[in-house]
């Protein structure tokens, strides 16, 4: 359970996400959108840190800020075409929106109020990165090295695309 500090940061964390994923959706400037969702990527970080879980946040850190986002940064900036004064900036479809949100959040709020959570006395076994390393090294060198390729891939392909414009 959080206490103390710990749960001060949760709850600024947890306002942090929720800010940010606001200004993602309602921003009308499609750059500072992504910037947004930079800064809710750190956040759900420091909540995996908090939950002790160091590796999924250097993940979620490497991965989702370092490669995802600023691979939408240079798609953004390498179109021209966003910043077109023939190109719509609005959405016209926000009650719609609204009234999906709306039912997403009484379903999920019904559906946490009536799960009956089970807490474990048990300490969950510790896997340290080290380990995690290890095994990304050896056992599954294979696909670390296929993923690799694959990501390697799509950024050329990204490139290329915009690049024909």
């Amino acid at each position: 359970m959080l206490t103390g500090v710990s749960e001060a940061v949760y709850y600024i964390l947890a306002a942090i996400i929720i800010g940010s994923g606001v200004m993602v959706v309602s921003m009308k400037n499609i750059f500072h959108s992504a910037l947004f969702l930079v800064l809710c990527f750190f956040g759900v970080a420091g909540i995996y840190i908090l939950l002790s879980a160091e590796f999924i946040a250097a993940v979620q850190v490497l991965i989702y800020v370092g490669a995802i986002t600023i691979l939408m940064i240079f798609a953004i900036m390498l179109t021209a075409r966003l910043y077109s004064a023939q190109i719509k900036q609005s959405n016209e479809q926000v009650v719609p929106g609204l009234i999906i949100v709306s039912a997403l959040l009484v379903i999920t709020i019904f559906a946490l109020s009536k799960t009956t959570w089970k807490l474990s006395s048990q300490a969950p076994e510790t896997q340290t990165v080290a380990e995690i390393g290890k095994l990304l090294m050896t056992t599954y060198v294979l696909p670390f090295e296929i993923v690799s390729v694959v990501l390697l891939s799509a950024l050329i392909g990204a490139i290329v695309i915009a690049r024909r414009d």
